[in-house]
């Protein structure tokens, strides 16, 4: 099947399910990423995660200058092996030395690839699974409202296809009585602890690391 016949098939599949959900009941909609950054949970997550990825950041020049040192030391190290004052047997000694000190900085190298590969890894597996926590708390929201509202679909206008074009192209529905977003936020908002606020605004944004964000893709 070429590009054009994926194309209209999936204007005709979005089309019938559109009307499906129409026939079946009220259609909602909600600006999910809106609703998900103004979350609570999301704020104070992308603190944690900054904090987080500061201590990777201080361990890893920590581990950065100790092999700055030993490279320094190694170049020293390489002058005073090259000493033609030097007895044989002192140079042969010095020469192991270099060896061993060589493998050490290797050995170096390799744990510093390995710290930053695993630190990272840890970052997204934690975006990752704070994404999804969050999510059900979102979901668990909405479905309480759109049931409570008789609404039986709800569209996330903020939703992107794959292809990077929006999922929703047009709705009258956003920002009308049909919109769930602002009553949404506000149950959210609502289930914040005392301090959150206090606590967010001391955390400041989370800038050198990339936010706990909604998947896009998700079909709500």
């Amino acid at each position: 099947m070429n590009r054009t016949a994926l194309t209209i098939a999936a204007a005709l599949t979005a089309s019938l399910l559109s009307t499906t959900a129409l026939a079946q009941g009220k259609v909602g909609v909600i600006n999910l990423t809106k609703v998900f950054d103004e979350f609570w949970r999301t704020k104070q997550a992308d603190a944690q995660i900054k904090d987080r990825l500061a201590e990777f950041e201080k361990m890893g020049q920590t581990m950065y200058d100790d092999y700055k040192k030993a490279n320094e030391e190694f170049g020293k190290q390489i002058e005073a092996a090259n000493d033609p004052a030097l007895s044989k047997e002192e140079s042969e000694k010095r020469r192991k030395d270099l060896d061993k000190k060589r493998k050490d900085i290797m050995e170096m190298e390799n744990n510093i690839k390995q710290f930053q590969n695993s630190s990272q890894r840890a970052l997204m597996e934690q975006r990752g699974r704070v994404r999804e926590s969050i999510l059900r708390d979102v979901r668990g929201v909405l479905e309480e409202k759109s049931k409570a509202g008789g609404y039986a679909t709800v569209l996330d206008v903020s939703a992107m296809s794959a292809n990077g074009t929006p999922v929703v192209i047009f709705t009258t529905l956003a920002g009308g009585e049909s919109d769930l977003s602002e009553s949404v936020a506000k149950t959210l908002a609502a289930t914040a602890p005392p301090d959150s606020t206090k606590t967010d605004a001391s955390k400041g944004d989370a800038k050198d690391v990339k936010k706990v964000e909604p998947n896009k893709s998700d079909k709500k």
